[in-house]
């Protein structure tokens, strides 16, 4: 069935109305509503705009379309100066305002769901942060439910993306209870959320790696599990040995996953680190891999089943560094192996002049992608990971999923 229908069916079980309390309506009734989902980053925020129709009191609503809009960079960088930080929100709920009708604005639900940045701030901080979002928010027009402040636990994170992802391919409406895995990696954390098939991975998964979410009347146990410390620019850090280093004023961090005459000042996370690579030592993807190997080894568990057939999609940094390596095209996105990522990174590592316009930390990158694969995840070489940013024009994100359990509680546990 098409996107459209998908959601149909998706929007049936959000908006579920006792039908025989419903009026009588005149013929041509039609009615549209919206959410707004914010979606507060490590590396910058994002706003989605949901626009839903409902054409007929009887018949199910739909997803008409998604609005989205970003930018740079994300709240916790702001963690000492919060009202800086809610600038940002302000100018995206004009954006907001510019795309919902004045009318509908009252009954708009407006939520802000933050990841790991403000995970991995001190509390008091990343509370500042979140207050001060607050009273942005009540002085909007906008509706303003409970809890629409929130910093989002990780698994949920991994779960709604998974329920996004899976009601935009169409997989939670087929018999056969097949369905796709997701890959997310973030800036601060990593996701993987699959449904098993076979009871041994969940029986040899960590207790607090399965969850429960109900919908459509059944019950998915799904293995998931968000890696804190391991999205791509936490583990530059932890690679370059500046994860919660102090003396950030003097000390230089090198990584022979940098190019050699590389040297920079670097901010993540409200902080500044001096970054460089080895002047006169060696550099290269071998040396790289046994850097960022000492962020996956031992840190990272492998389910049982990974090495099979599943398809697992995968987005985020996935997205944009085999974009920037030329793995995909940027607006097509595409199919690549696991080895395609190895094949990639040993080139941009060992061919760092021709790569550094593009970005000096591509190799590291790149390499750290690989080792999570293999060595963390334990994909297998041939293992296909589909790289996309968009189904049916929706971000492959968790906001929809968080949309979705907004409207109606998923009840994931």
């Amino acid at each position: 069935p098409s996107g459209s229908l998908h959601l149909l069916f998706l929007l049936f079980f959000i908006f579920s109305v006792d039908l025989c309390s419903v009026a009588p309506h005149p013929v041509n009734f039609s009615r549209t509503f919206y959410g707004i989902m914010f979606d507060a980053g490590s590396t910058g925020t994002r706003i989605h705009i949901y626009k839903f129709i409902q054409k007929d009191p009887v018949e199910l609503p739909v997803l008409d379309n998604e609005m989205y809009h970003a930018v740079k960079p994300g709240l916790s960088a702001y963690a000492d100066i919060p009202e800086v930080g809610g600038e940002t929100i302000r100018q995206l709920l004009k954006v907001a305002k510019k795309m919902i009708p004045k009318e509908q604005w009252i009954q708009t639900p407006v939520v802000l769901k933050a990841t790991a940045g403000l995970r991995l701030l001190p509390q008091e901080k990343a509370k500042a942060l979140l207050n001060e979002v607050k009273e942005i928010f009540d002085d909007s027009p906008f509706f303003v439910p409970n809890n629409s402040v929130t910093i989002m636990n990780g698994t949920n994170e991994g779960v709604l993306a998974w329920v996004t992802v899976n009601f935009l391919t169409g997989h939670l409406y087929a018999k056969t209870r097949k369905t796709v895995g997701i890959l997310d990696l973030g800036g601060g954390s990593t996701q993987i959320t699959f449904l098993p098939r076979l009871k041994k991975t969940v029986l040899t998964a960590p207790a607090d790696y399965i969850a429960k979410i109900n919908m459509f009347n059944n019950t998915f146990e799904l293995y998931t599990h968000s890696y804190l410390g391991n999205g791509l620019i936490a583990a530059r850090l932890a690679t370059l040995g500046a994860l919660g280093a102090d003396g950030l004023d003097w000390k230089v961090f090198r990584s022979s996953c940098l190019p050699k005459k590389f040297r920079e000042d670097w901010s993540f996370g409200g902080l500044t680190y001096k970054v460089s690579g080895i002047p006169d030592g060696f550099a290269g993807y071998k040396l790289c891999y046994q850097e960022v190997m000492r962020v996956v080894k031992g840190i990272v568990h492998q389910p049982f089943e990974i090495k099979g057939s599943s398809i697992f999609y995968a987005f985020s940094y996935y997205y944009d560094r085999a974009v920037e390596s030329g793995l995909i095209d940027e607006s097509r996105g595409g199919t690549v192996e696991v080895r395609d990522f190895k094949k990639r990174a040993k080139e941009v590592c060992n061919k760092m002049t021709k790569y550094r316009p593009i970005s000096p930390f591509l190799c590291m990158d790149m390499t750290y992608i690989t080792c999570l694969l293999k060595e963390g995840f334990g994909f297998k070489d041939s293992t296909v990971l589909q790289l996309t940013k968009k189904v049916n024009n929706v971000e492959t994100s968790w906001a929809l999923g968080a949309t979705f359990d907004h409207f109606h509680k998923l009840n994931i546990h």
